[in-house]
């Protein structure tokens, strides 16, 4: 959208009932024919909007998409979401992130799609992304800190997303499963990708992206028994601009407290409470390696720690952690 469509937007978002064309006129400077043409490219664009002779035009529904106008009415950050690049389809978040960032975007440029015909998950897997249900989105950041500290970010935004669903979505019961998995009921509603572009000193940008299932109904066989959706568990649709907001809302500042310490210790409580994983056996499998051990909580730094056969503590910086099944 223009600035002007942009523009009557908001004024109709705010009104909360009718708004006059002569106001639309003198608020843009623009003819009455000029509003009508704005009002039509809005509705073009999925809004819902009420023409009535001698009261105006009221916004009576949106499109439902995860686009700036609709985000930015829920969005209460100070830079995290603010410059918004929305597309109903793309490759990749995560690829045109990483794009922007090379070209010097600043911290929380946002990168939204409505499908990705590349999605990516971690250890090269695919993910499944189709049109008009789920949200995924990347976003820039640029954290002064070293390399080596950037892989906990991964956990912090698990941690913003998990609460964020619990006061956006009533009645779930959402895990984090170390690193990256938010699970409801044991599958997995939500993923976070993280890459970095850095020298050992030195990390120039982080690129977090993120696949949450939103309003999917169906999944393949396949993925039947592994994945689900906020609107499976709840038994309801769920606004994906509405929820887009209320992740960023929650990351921001935790992200500013991180950057603030020397580690995780402030948010391992939280983590530790949610942990899908706490307390169970579990096989972590590495490229080159597998650990056994019995989860007994998450490191300052991120690792996942463990107890082996031997008693022995034991600390799992990453990996692929996988729930041991008793013998039959």
């Amino acid at each position: 959208m223009n600035s002007v469509t942009t523009g009557i937007f908001h004024s109709l978002t705010s009104a909360g009932g009718f708004v006059s064309g002569e106001k639309l006129c003198r608020e843009f400077s623009i003819t009455r024919s000029a509003v009508w043409k704005h009002i039509e490219l809005l509705r073009e664009e999925g809004y819902r909007i009420d023409a009535v002779t001698g009261r105006g035009y009221r916004l009576a529904g949106l499109s439902g998409r995860p686009v700036e106008a609709e985000v930015g009415m829920f969005l209460n950050t100070g830079r995290i979401g603010k410059y918004f690049s929305y597309h109903p389809e793309a490759s990749s978040t995560n690829t045109l992130a990483k794009g922007l960032a090379q070209e010097g975007a600043p911290e929380g440029s946002l990168v939204v799609a409505d499908s990705q015909s590349g999605g990516r998950g971690r250890m090269g897997r695919s993910w499944y992304s189709p049109p008009g249900v789920n949200l995924y989105f990347s976003f820039v950041l640029r954290p002064a800190v070293p390399s080596l500290r950037v892989p906990q970010l991964t956990l912090l935004v698990a941690a913003a997303i998990h609460r964020a669903l619990g006061s956006h979505v009533p009645g779930i019961q959402p895990k984090v499963k170390w690193p990256n998995d938010i699970l409801i009921g044991g599958r997995k509603v939500c993923g976070v990708l993280c890459e970095m572009q850095s020298e050992p000193d030195l990390t120039h940008f982080v690129i977090v992206g993120v696949g949450i299932n939103v309003n999917q109904s169906v999944f393949s066989p396949e993925l039947r028994h592994l994945a689900t959706s906020l609107a499976n568990e709840s038994g309801s649709s769920v606004s994906r601009a509405h929820l887009l907001a209320d992740v960023l809302n929650h990351f921001e500042p935790l992200f500013d407290e991180w950057l603030g310490t020397a580690d995780l210790s402030f948010i391992v409580p939280y983590l530790e409470e949610h942990s899908f994983l706490l307390s169970r056996d579990v096989t972590v499998e590495q490229f080159r390696q597998s650990i056994r051990g019995t989860v007994n909580g998450i490191a300052p730094g991120g690792e996942l720690k463990l107890v082996g056969a031997d008693g022995r503590s034991i600390l799992v910086s990453s990996g692929e952690a996988h729930l041991r099944k008793e013998p039959t």
